[in-house]
């Protein structure tokens, strides 16, 4: 132990929704009257079953067409990795590198983080607590930026045929990520990272 007291030790909570100290026992908040919990109620199980969701989602969401592309009579269906190569060839770097971190880095980030913590919260480990804490902080501020390249998608289509030389229009695969964003974006709001520092404590419930 560190000196640093605990809620537990002054008999109090804090209520999820509204941030005001409630005493232990007690079941309602006293200013929203939303149910108080020490901890997010199954916290793991839930951040688990989003994180796999968001996992089997992002298998159609990379196989699939994002995009249907007209171009002076030739058209083409394009996944992911295929629209980010085509941007490139065709000289935009910025949005090829725009779409390529939102569609493939952050969700890939967003996955292997959301499994360690996971792990290594159910093992009760103690290694580089602090960082870990950190990561989770990280993890909820890229989700907010998440569906960045589908709004990119998107621009691009109305800039295209505002120009009337070819059209873009988005296919299934965009569905799918969007269902992994949604997913991962859960599986973020569902984690306590409080789970975290209980490594330290034996008694915690």
């Amino acid at each position: 132990m560190n000196g640093i007291p605990f809620a537990r030790e002054h008999k109090v909570t804090l209520c999820h929704v509204c941030s005001y100290v409630c005493p232990e026992d007690a079941h309602d908040c006293p200013r929203c009257d939303s149910p108080v919990h020490r901890r997010k109620p199954n916290s793991l199980t839930r951040t688990w079953a989003f994180l796999i969701a968001g996992l089997i989602f992002y298998i159609p969401a990379n196989v699939l067409p994002v995009m249907f592309t007209t171009l002076l009579g030739s058209a083409s269906e394009n996944t992911i990795m295929s629209g980010v190569i085509e941007f490139a060839e065709s000289g935009s770097w910025d949005i090829a590198i725009l779409i390529f971190i939102a569609s493939v880095l952050v969700p890939c980030i967003k996955f292997l983080v959301l499994g360690m913590l996971l792990v290594t919260c159910q093992r009760r480990s103690q290694w580089a607590m602090r960082e870990r804490s950190r990561l989770y902080r990280f993890i909820e501020l890229i989700g907010y930026w998440s569906m960045l390249d589908v709004l990119v998608v998107a621009l691009v289509a109305a800039l295209v045929q505002f120009r009337g030389l070819s059209t873009i229009e988005p296919r299934l695969g965009i569905l799918f990520f969007g269902l992994v964003v949604v997913m991962t974006m859960f599986a973020a709001m569902s984690f306590d990272p409080r789970l975290i520092w209980d490594a330290e404590v034996e008694d915690v419930r």
